[in-house]
This record gives structure tokens, C-alpha cells and sequence, in this order.
């Protein structure tokens, strides 16, 4: 019993202390309105003048492709790390269709050029460097570009691990 009472004041005290807390918070502040009933914080447009709107900024959609790339690292002529690369197109809006239908083409275009970025020695040492890492990505959307057209934006490397074998 002499362990229960100093719980029970705890649990007093902290009940007592929330509750005064809640009653003596500041109410929300009302917004303020004119004479009127206007919001003077709202954007003000003269009735002859049309408001200025900033130039329509494009909104681009962005479309992961279905399955990840797996490419060989080889070392005289033996694999000697895996390299699994997921991808993702930024392309204009209403593009998802044509990339997916697309899709296998796209995809071995994608291999070539990723098996060609491997050859010259892309995925070894620090593979994700700046400099290798926008070299991959313009040569992606350059096959990409000639295959899709003007819907596409860029290229988007999402993942990128490399397993060493052996």
C-alpha cells in the first residue's frame, strides 16, 4: 500500500497538469476581415487589368519500369560483380502508355547501352562518381529520345547496388 500512493499522487499530478494545460492554451486566432468581409491578406486584382499568371510550368510524370537491369561486370572474361539497376523515365504528362507499349524495345536499347557502359569499365572502382553517373544517364536518354521522341524528360537511375563475385 505505501508503494501505491506515491503512483497514485504521479497520476494525480500529471491528470491535474494536462488538464490545466488544455484549459489555459491560447484560443485559435479568428482571421481578420475588412469592413467589407474581404481577406486583406488575399491577393488584390483591379477589375480592368487581367491578373498576371507566371509562365504554365509543365508538370512531368514519372514512369518506373516494370523489372530492374541486371548487368555483368567481367574481368578477363570471367563475371566478377553483378551490377542491378532500377530505372525510371520523367516524361511528359500522358506518355505512360507509348513508353509501356514500347517497353521491350526500350529495354534492349537500355541493356546495350548498359553492357557498353560496363565494357569501358563504368561500373568499377567508385561507379557512382558524378562524372559516370551523367555520362550513363545522357547515353540512357539519347537511345531513350530516339526511341520515345520528345515525351521524354531524362532518365532516372532509382537504384543502383553492385555484388561482387567470388
Amino acid at each position: 500500500m505505501g508503494k501505491l500512493i506515491p503512483i497514485l499522487l504521479a497520476l494525480i499530478g500529471l491528470g491535474l497538469g494536462v488538464g490545466g494545460g488544455l484549459m489555459l492554451r491560447p484560443a485559435p486566432e479568428a482571421a481578420e476581415l475588412g469592413p467589407c468581409g474581404e481577406d486583406p491578406n488575399a491577393p488584390q486584382h483591379s477589375d480592368d487589368a487581367a491578373p498576371e499568371t507566371p509562365e504554365e510550368a509543365v508538370v512531368f510524370d514519372y514512369v518506373k519500369l516494370n523489372n530492374q537491369f541486371v548487368i555483368p561486370d567481367m574481368d578477363e572474361g570471367q563475371v566478377s560483380a553483378m551490377i542491378v539497376l532500377s530505372i525510371s523515365l520523367e516524361t511528359l504528362p500522358n506518355a505512360r502508355e507509348k513508353i509501356y507499349a514500347q517497353e521491350p524495345k526500350l529495354r534492349d536499347a537500355f541493356l546495350q547501352v548498359l553492357f557498353d557502359h560496363a565494357n569501358i569499365g563504368g561500373f568499377k572502382g567508385s561507379f557512382t562518381e558524378t562524372t559516370k553517373m551523367q555520362s550513363l544517364r545522357a547515353s540512357l536518354l539519347e537511345v531513350a529520345s530516339a526511341i520515345l521522341g520528345d515525351d521524354i524528360e531524362s532518365v532516372l537511375v532509382t537504384d543502383i547496388v553492385r555484388q561482387d563475385v567470388g
